[in-house]
């Protein structure tokens, strides 16, 4: 079972940037499909964006443009580098891996979810 380790999440005012990165545990790292997902309080968990085993990656409309995953093999690594940042990006950001599918949008089909992160943007 993989294990999923996340940080880099803080607080930065509006327009700012923050890289969140997310740990596998695990040989196997490179063959999963993982994504980002963020929760706010008061709403569901939902979608941010999501990378393939072989880095073809897909977002949210929200995010697009501002947002960029991707992956380190080596390092077993997965990121999530936020620019242009907004106070509605504001909630706490969870990693998970899939064990198949190739883009995975829907967060029934992961299988391995980290603690989370709290990403705060605020004046």
């Amino acid at each position: 079972q993989v294990q999923l380790v996340e940080s880099g999440g803080g607080m930065v005012q509006p327009g700012g940037s923050l890289r969140l990165s997310c740990v596998a545990s695990g040989r196997a790292f490179g063959s999963y499909p993982m994504g980002w997902f963020r929760q706010a309080p008061g709403k569901e968990r939902e979608f941010v964006a999501a990378i393939s085993a072989t880095a073809t990656t897909a977002y949210a409309d929200s995010v697009k443009g501002r947002f960029t995953i991707y992956r380190e093999y080596v390092k077993n690594t997965l990121y999530l580098q936020m620019n242009s940042l907004k106070p509605e990006d504001t909630a706490v950001y969870y990693c998970a891996a899939a064990r198949r599918g190739l883009i995975v949008k829907f967060k029934e089909d992961y299988d391995f979810w980290g603690q989370g992160t709290q990403v705060t943007v605020s004046s």
